[in-house]
């Protein structure tokens, strides 16, 4: 899901990349300038990025239940679904690099063969926690999502060695599978937890992946700013572009739909005026109030009512 089709690269390469470079983003909201305003953080206490960028309770109040009042979330099927699908997506990619690592480059048919059945140890592992239907259906979904991504490793990997008649298995690793999945990132200079973890880091087209198992959202462009901006902190280089990508199963089929955005001025902007808010509820213990409108698959809506 993190590989980009012919037509995604044509857009990134020779659309997104070169205009974010017209638009300009002054310095000040590029995550290396973390140590004056308006990036440098007001307040000491440190919050993960999801605290920041997840904006489905309106009024920010689930931040408050649980930093302030110390309330215990329970997790919904909509959470599980999703991180056991990431975990299981990592598995594969992760599995995949070590294979080649382990029989190199003229063994491809063990790679295949070790490859090719689902692992299903990340569902397996909330098994107990799960009804029946749930873990069924659940598991019909990973064995679609194993399927789908190992048929575009394998091909990318053929391919490769096609072409490629004198690679090298770390040049093979890097070039079928050319992203970091679940990438440590230390928030710490823009007032963020120091143990951040992003879905995926693309370093030969240079952008932030994030997979959402849901409906899009406005706000999920947060998240993506989030991490280019803490990667522009460590490493002081930009990350302009950012990529949200949405799976949906039909039919026993997977869809994907990909929303590549520029992380401008604007995005930056927004990130840390959030940042800025949800660090002010919890360092003055502001209590912001019920939303007028919620949604009823809230972890904290018991609490919160």
């Amino acid at each position: 899901m993190y590989f980009l089709t012919e037509e995604e690269r044509q857009l990134l390469v020779r659309g997104l990349l070169p205009k974010s470079r017209r638009i300009g983003i002054t310095d000040e909201l590029r995550g290396w300038n973390w140590n004056q305003p308006p990036l440098e953080p007001m307040y000491d206490h440190r919050l993960a990025l999801y605290e920041i960028a997840g904006k489905y309770c309106l009024t920010g109040r689930d931040l408050y239940l649980r930093k302030i009042v110390g309330v215990k979330s329970k997790w919904n099927q909509a959470m599980l679904q999703g991180s056991i699908l990431h975990d299981t997506l990592a598995e594969l990619l992760v599995t995949a690099k070590r294979l080649i690592y382990s029989y190199g480059v003229n063994k491809q048919s063990l790679i295949i063969e070790e490859l090719q059945k689902p692992n299903f140890k990340h569902l397996d592992k909330k098994k107990g926690i799960l009804d029946e239907e749930f873990y069924s259906e659940l598991r019909d979904k990973v064995g679609v999502i194993w399927q789908f991504e190992y048929n575009r490793l394998i091909f990318r990997m053929q391919e490769l060695l096609a072409k490629q008649p004198y690679i090298g298995v770390d040049s093979l690793a890097n070039l079928t599978i050319p992203v970091v999945v679940e990438q440590k990132l230390d928030g710490s200079f823009l007032g963020l937890s120091s143990h951040l973890s992003a879905d995926a880091f693309n370093f030969c087209e240079p952008m932030i992946l994030d997979l959402k198992f849901g409906k899009p959202r406005d706000f999920h462009k947060l998240t993506i700013t989030g991490y280019a901006m803490v990667m522009e902190s460590i490493y002081s280089f930009p990350v302009s572009v950012g990529c949200l990508v949405y799976p949906e199963f039909k039919n026993g089929r997977l869809l994907i739909k990909k929303e590549f955005c520029i992380i401008d001025e604007e995005l930056r902007q927004w990130f840390i005026e959030e940042r800025d808010e949800k660090m002010r509820i919890v360092s003055e213990e502001i209590d912001p109030g019920v939303a007028n409108k919620c949604y009823q698959s809230c972890p904290y809506f018991e609490e919160c009512h």
